[in-house]
């Protein structure tokens, strides 16, 4: 940098030079960093509620009331707290008769992965399979017990609540009795009979609610639903199995069971008239009933090996008669009668039907018949299977119920850090695929887009499937080493190819030879076919440069060498459009985690060709010249000979940048959209990206500091003359705005030769324009400060403020401003330069006009100067010989501290900082290639690729690259 200092005695001294090392970035990866990055925060809930009668014996403390009781057997089975209400679901309604094993209401242990399936895949029950009862209550007792909160709401007010221990077996009745027993108003179930009409008085209620607006674990409650549940409901199982949804939390309540009642009819009444929620809460309320009676309502299938207790099958059956009448009449009669009419259309189908009678038949057997009759969606895309690995438990026909559907393994195997399991739509059990293994994207427009998770073996028409590609229908997906679909659109009608896209284009066709890239591409063809194909591919002009991961270090190092050598006549940005091509491939073709190393090895090439360009140039332009040999100043000339390769450097890892930048958010966008932002991996890739990026940011603000410091020190022996050249030369006519260089004074070429080799220089390299306004911006920055130094300085030593020489040199400064607005600079040269403007025109003031002036006036009228800068221009200007400065121009008290405290000169540190583009590449990457240079260095880099893959041949397979035929 250059700071201007005051000499100690003799002439006054210009200024010092200094290397720019106070320059500070800004850069946008900082706050890319923060785009589509959420973590999940943990937030604690605590209970407010009391229990003043509560045992000191009891096993475990009581939750809150938003808080699930669930055995240790039943967490595990289930997937603990973040299990999918889907897989609770599937284990209710779905016959368990394929090797479960677990115990407990939610699935065992043993439950396969098949089992948890979404209720819109509309399975196909097994043939002749029964429905297997659940396991006995006396498997159940064997359970640990669990304390399950009862509020008192119609016994005591606030949130008061009683524990009481409760199991898998122990029924609403039990837990009614063993609470008043608890807040003193009975005694146990087995009683008197007048402890047991107490009992009859209540009713154990499920309510749902919200809690106040204290939060979750607010003592404030608000129920909104009201159930009143049987007494042979099991309340445990109840809360395990159903769970509230988000927002919403369920307690138990103790109420009059004719207060329960007339609450229960109130709410649905309410929602009767209300329209919206009574077709919404009783449905939920029959399957509640349904799901914590049991097997209640499965009768044992055989050898099912599993029944009710000796003893209790009259109570049993009339549990279940009481469960079944919660049904109405009315839907099993519509039930039975859809039944029929499938029965008779399957029958009609069957050979021989017209002559057959629907008879006294297995009523499972019509059932079979008709869901053995599947009929494809005719209005959402589907896949259907050709391979399964179980054909027991899997699908023919899946579904896409949303645009965006994911196969994948489920459960809680991929969850790490208690973060939740993976959204999965359609649940495959082999042990390959992953529990997020497959997406698939099909909006209203075709095509569709699929994209394979990190490290999932997926093939697309036979192809290793690595990145996102289009999904046409009739496409073959294979997932794992044993699924395999065909994608079919009925949306799409005939406008899908005619032909398979898998088949071979000519049968018998040969397969492709080893060792190429693209060979993949080229199946089905010929061999002469699939010359003229490559042929095409290495002459075309398809902005397209295809590798393998083992050629990367080699093609990026031959780009980053010829980059550096400036050999041939490649376009200023043609680096970084090579270099984003090869950026591009890795992100479309290779694997999820190979583009964040591609950037880091990138980054770390073109960093290494700047350091060795930056030496070069050091060894050029010393700083430090030995004695005697008198320091020769750069011309303008020869500082842009100098600075080009830095200004290219400079220019080209702009652009790169900001292409890194958009797909690393396209990234970050999809992992969003995927519900993957918390992956570890990805974490870890971007991560690997940010240091890329970090790396690119240094070489920029390197090479911006290089070229500023020659720029500047070129300028430090021209700006002098500024202030004492005299533009009024005899017969010399003063030139006009957007004057050439050469009709200006000879004081100013010089200075004015800096800015023109300057912006030149940033023309011929297409520097960004926001890059071309920071260059010049520090450039008039130090120029202004620099000659506003010189002017204090000038003042102490002769008779310097004076009107004529101030006349002089705001003659120079105007023509200087002038010359830069003809070339376009003149905004900020205004803006920059206003200071020394000021100061100038303080000078240029008539003498008469300025003996009228004070202190506060000058102070207003030249906002920008100092009060130690005002007041040394005035007490050193020359007002006549043997003339002082007039009182009025002294500073008042309130402001002597700053006049003989304060600096005169100005500071170099106060720079303004560097700031990157932040925006959209200026690369174009579409279309053919248009400059014939950079197709001529893309053709021989396809080459190089070519000539390394054939190296890897033997002897006798090995062949040059072929020539297209000529048409």
């Amino acid at each position: 940098m250059l700071s201007g200092e005051r000499k100690e005695g003799g002439s006054p001294r210009f200024g010092k030079l200094h290397l720019p090392v106070g320059l500070w970035i800004n850069s946008p990866r900082k706050q890319l960093a923060k785009l589509g990055r959420r973590w999940p925060s943990a937030a604690s809930v605590k209970s407010s509620s009391s229990d003043t009668g509560s045992r000191s014996s009891e096993p475990l403390p009581p939750p809150p009331p938003h808080v699930e009781l669930r055995r240790v057997g039943a967490v595990k089975a289930a997937g603990g707290a973040s299990g999918s209400r889907a897989k609770r679901i599937s284990q209710l309604f779905r016959g368990s008769g394929t090797g479960a094993t677990g115990s407990g209401g939610a699935g065992g242990a043993g439950t396969p992965g098949g089992a948890q399936r979404w209720a819109s895949e509309k399975k196909l029950p097994e043939l002749a399979a029964g429905v297997a009862p659940e396991p006995p209550l006396a498997a159940r007792a064997t359970a640990p017990p669990g304390v399950l909160k009862i509020f008192g709401a119609g016994l005591a007010s606030g949130a008061n609540y009683k524990s009481v221990l409760a199991t898998a077996r122990s029924t609403a009745r039990e837990l009614v009795a063993e609470a008043l027993e608890r807040y003193g108003l009975a005694g146990s179930p087995g009683g008197s009979p007048g402890e047991s009409s107490c009992v009859d008085a209540f009713a154990l209620c499920d309510a749902l609610g919200r809690p106040a607006a204290g939060g979750v674990g607010s003592c404030e409650w608000r129920a909104e639903h009201l159930r009143v549940l049987g007494d042979s409901e099991r309340p445990l199982l109840v809360q395990e199995l159903w769970r509230a949804r988000p927002g919403w939390a369920r307690r138990f309540e103790l109420r009059g069971r004719e207060e329960a009642r007339r609450l229960e009819q109130e709410a649905f009444g309410a929602a009767d008239s209300d329209g919206t929620g009574a077709p919404s809460w009783r449905p939920q309320k029959n399957r509640s009933r349904a799901a914590s009676g049991g097997a209640a309502l499965a009768s044992p299938g055989p050898g099912s090996g599993s029944g009710p207790p000796a003893g209790s099958g009259g109570k049993e059956r009339s549990e279940n008669l009481s469960l079944r009448r919660s049904v109405s009449e009315l839907s099993l009669q519509g039930r039975r009668r859809r039944q029929q009419e499938r029965r008779q259309q399957a029958l009609s189908m069957a050979p021989g039907a017209a002559d057959t009678q629907i008879g006294p038949a297995d009523p499972g057997d019509f059932d079979q018949l008709t869901q053995c009759l599947i009929q494809a969606p005719s209005n959402r895309p589907y896949f259907l299977l050709l391979q399964g690995y179980q054909d027991a438990q899997d699908f023919v026909v899946y579904v896409m119920t949303r645009e965006q559907h994911v196969f994948g393994r489920g459960g809680n195997s991929s969850a790490r850090g208690g973060s939740p399991a993976p959204y999965v739509d359609t649940f495959l059990n082999a042990p390959d695929i992953l529990p997020r293994h497959c997406t698939v994207r099909a909006g209203p427009e075709p095509p569709a887009m699929v994209r394979p998770a990190r490290g999932a073996p997926v093939t697309h028409n036979g192809c290793l499937l690595l990145r996102e590609a289009e999904l046409h229908p009739g496409d073959l997906l294979g997932l794992g080493e044993h699924f395999l679909f065909m994608y079919k659109d009925p949306r799409a009608g005939s406008s899908g190819p005619a032909r398979p896209p898998w088949l071979p284009a000519r049968p018998g066709a040969s397969p492709p030879g080893p060792g190429w890239a693209f060979s993949c591409r080229l199946c089905g063809r010929g061999l002469q076919e699939r010359g003229e194909a490559l042929a095409a591919y290495l002459d075309g002009r398809e902005p397209v440069l295809r590798f393998r991961p083992r050629e990367e270090e080699a093609l990026l190092g031959e780009i980053v060498r010829a980059a550096a050598a400036g050999a041939g006549d490649l376009p200023p940005l043609g680096p970084a459009t090579l270099l984003a091509l090869c950026v591009q491939h890795s992100a479309r073709e290779l694997e999820l985690g190979h583009l964040p190393r591609l950037l880091g090895r990138l980054a770390r090439l073109i960093k290494e060709a700047v350091w060795e360009k930056i030496k070069e140039i050091g060894d050029r332009q010393p700083e430090n010249h030995p004695e005697g040999v008198p320091e020769v100043p750069l011309t303008p000339e020869a500082v842009s000979v100098e600075l080009r390769p830095l200004m290219l450097w400079m220019a080209n890892t702009t652009e790169l940048l900001s292409f890194v930048q958009e797909k690393v958010l396209e990234m970050e966008k999809e992992a969003d959209q995927e519900g993957l932002s918390s992956d570890p991996q990805l974490c870890n890739d971007l991560e690997l990206c940010d240091e890329a990026m970090a790396l690119l940011d240094e070489v920029i603000m390197c090479t911006f500091q290089q070229s500023v410091y020659y720029l500047t020190k070129t300028l430090y022996s021209t700006l002098p003359a500024l202030l004492d050249s005299n533009p009024f030369t005899a017969g010399a006519e003063l030139p006009g705005p957007g004057a050439e260089l050469a009709a200006m004074p000879p004081g100013l070429r010089p200075t004015l030769g800096v800015f023109q080799a300057a912006l030149e220089l940033t023309s011929q390299c297409e520097l960004h324009p926001d890059l071309v306004s920071q260059t010049f911006g520090y450039l008039f920055f130090f120029s202004n400060a620099s000659l506003l130094n010189s002017l204090m300085e000038r003042g102490q030593g002769r008779p310097f403020y004076q009107w004529s020489r101030a006349v002089q040199i705001r003659t120079n400064l105007d023509l200087v401003l002038d010359w830069l607005q003809g070339a376009g600079l003149g905004d900020i040269a205004t803006e920059f330069f206003r200071k020394l403007s000021i100061a100038v025109n303080l000078l240029c003031v008539p003498r008469t006009s300025l003996l009228k002036a004070s202190w506060s006036s000058l102070r207003t009228d030249h906002p920008t100067l100092t009060p130690a800068q005002l007041h040394h221009l005035l007490s050193h200007y020359q007002l006549g010989p043997g003339r002082g400065p007039p009182p009025a121009w002294d500073p008042p008290p309130a402001e002597r501290d700053a006049v003989d405290t304060g600096d005169i000169f100005e500071s170099f540190s106060s720079h303004p900082p560097l700031i990157l583009p932040l925006g959209s590449s200026r690369l174009r990457l579409t279309g053919p290639v248009t400059d014939d240079a950079l197709h001529r260095e893309l053709r021989r880099l396809r080459r190089l690729l070519w000539d390394l893959e054939q190296q890897e041949l033997p002897a006798n397979h090995r062949h040059g690259p072929p020539v297209a035929t000529p048409p």
